[in-house]
């Protein structure tokens, strides 16, 4: 997408200011392009050339083309969000004089619960055998994930100086440039220290470090969490998400507190954690099938 145009270029504006003032990862950045590309293209071909030509009839014209080219639901909702961020934008730069977005709404996706780990796969995954300096620095990257629920970008990110192992916490920057500091348990910081004596840990050197020192990139983090599972004869599919729904799914279960969880995971808005909830509900509802005398299936 070109900056040829009024569309594009406000489009290109509001996308530096993603990056250099709010920080948001280059993949955050790029998906708003590819949503806001679809809005500057449809645009431009009903010959609206200006955003103040933008009206909510407009608005929900192009999601209705967008839902007819097969775009489920959740994309939509992505789509319709990176145009209510662009349009606030606007309004402060005033290049509109209101919201066109205001009362629109996307179709409602349906309700994917994450998958998550139990308990007994968790440890067979996080006790790894001790094989040389490999072994320890997996044994760590597995424990830390599944200790202090970080994301993929976090962990690959982090520096030992972010790691306090005596007082037990992590120090990580999150979306949007967020800091929170995150406990890191017994397991995980006994794996850590072994994994310390091994490796260069000065306090700038990345915790786990990929080729020529620099830090391990999130593929190679992805590829290797699936080979060491099925070496664990776990089966189901392991990705470093999945770690982050265990650590979750697995606290909100034992100590229920949902604002606690929120502040772990570093969860801007409560209900992207509250899908946690249903997965606790899920949980209770098997247990009370299992075991209810009047819940039970007759044999």
């Amino acid at each position: 997408m070109g900056a040829d145009t009024p569309l594009a270029a406000a489009v290109e504006a509001f996308l530096r200011h993603l990056e250099v003032e709010r920080r948001m990862s280059a993949h955050t950045v790029v998906n708003y392009r590819r949503d806001l590309a679809a809005l500057v293209g449809w645009m431009d071909a009903n010959r609206l050339a200006h955003w103040r030509e933008l009206r909510p009839d407009h608005l929900r014209a192009f999601v209705a083309s967008e839902h007819r080219r097969g775009l489920s639901g959740k994309s939509l909702q992505r789509r319709l969000s990176a145009c209510r961020s662009l349009f606030r934008h606007l309004e402060r730069e005033d290049l509109i004089d209101a919201d066109p977005a205001t009362g629109i709404r996307a179709p409602k996706a349906p309700r994917k619960l994450p998958q998550v780990l139990d308990a007994d796969e968790m440890t067979r995954l996080v006790e790894l055998p001790p094989e040389g300096a490999l072994g320890l620095r997996d044994r760590a990257m597995l424990e830390l994930f599944y200790s202090s629920g970080l994301r993929l970008s976090e962990l690959c990110a982090l520096r030992w100086d972010a790691l306090d192992l005596v007082e037990g916490l992590v120090r990580v920057t999150g979306k949007g440039g967020k800091v929170r500091l995150v406990p890191v348990g017994r397991h995980a910081r006994e794996a850590l220290a072994a994994w310390r004596s091994q490796c260069d840990a000065r306090p700038d050197a990345p915790v786990f470090p990929g080729r020529g020192g620099a830090p391990i990139s999130p593929r190679a983090v992805q590829l290797r969490l699936r080979k060491l599972a099925r070496r664990q004869g776990i089966w189901k599919r392991v990705h470093p998400h999945l770690l982050r729904h265990s650590f979750a799914s697995h606290l909100l279960e034992s100590s229920g507190d949902l604002r606690g969880v929120q502040e772990l995971l570093g969860h801007a808005d409560i209900a992207t954690t509250q899908i946690y909830t249903h997965l606790d509900f899920q949980h209770l509802a098997r247990v009370y099938d299992a075991a209810h005398p009047r819940a039970r299936r007759k044999r």
